[in-house]
């Protein structure tokens, strides 16, 4: 069941995020690391009610998804497909190493874009690490449009693909 995340949640998100990024180092993918992500960031997801979870029948999180309104300032350089405004960010995808290659990120994806046409949401837009192909894969399989470059010197010295999908 996917439902929106809850303070109480936050030691096991941070578990579950802790093992994607384990798992990621562990394939030469150093994408997230001690300074991301953190519980800060995921509190104010919270507060902002734009974090979700995904649970199973035992309740434990399997996933999380971020939809958010909010356009981080590394996002200004990008030239996008649409003009700013009713246009949503997906952060923080993340499906726990045990339950990976079982279509979750897939079905969390879905619910994004389902929801923000709900709300009316014009885009789609999200980042990817560089040196991740196969998250890069899955995005374009799904009709995203590589637009450029950002960085996050605290992940990485490479840089992060920004997407965007119209709706």
């Amino acid at each position: 069941m996917i439902q929106k995340g809850k303070l109480s949640q936050i030691e096991e998100i941070m578990v579950m995020t802790r093992a994607c990024g384990a798992k990621m180092i562990a394939n030469g993918i150093y994408q997230w690391n001690e300074h991301y992500p953190n519980p800060k960031a995921f509190i104010k997801d919270i507060e902002r009610e734009e974090l979700y979870v995904l649970t199973n029948e035992e309740n434990t999180i399997m996933g999380t998804i971020v939809i958010s309104t909010l356009k981080d300032e590394e996002y200004e350089s990008i030239d996008w497909l649409t003009p700013d405004g009713n246009n949503y960010y997906i952060h923080r995808l993340a499906i726990h190493p045990d339950f990976q290659h079982q279509g979750l990120a897939k079905k969390m994806m879905d619910f994004a874009e389902s929801e923000i046409r709900k709300n009316h949401g014009v885009s789609v837009r999200l980042d990817t690490f560089s040196k991740n192909p196969r998250n890069q894969r899955f995005y374009e399989k799904r009709g995203y449009e590589r637009l450029g470059d950002i960085y996050f010197p605290k992940q990485s010295e490479d840089p992060f693909y920004c997407y965007e999908l119209i709706l």
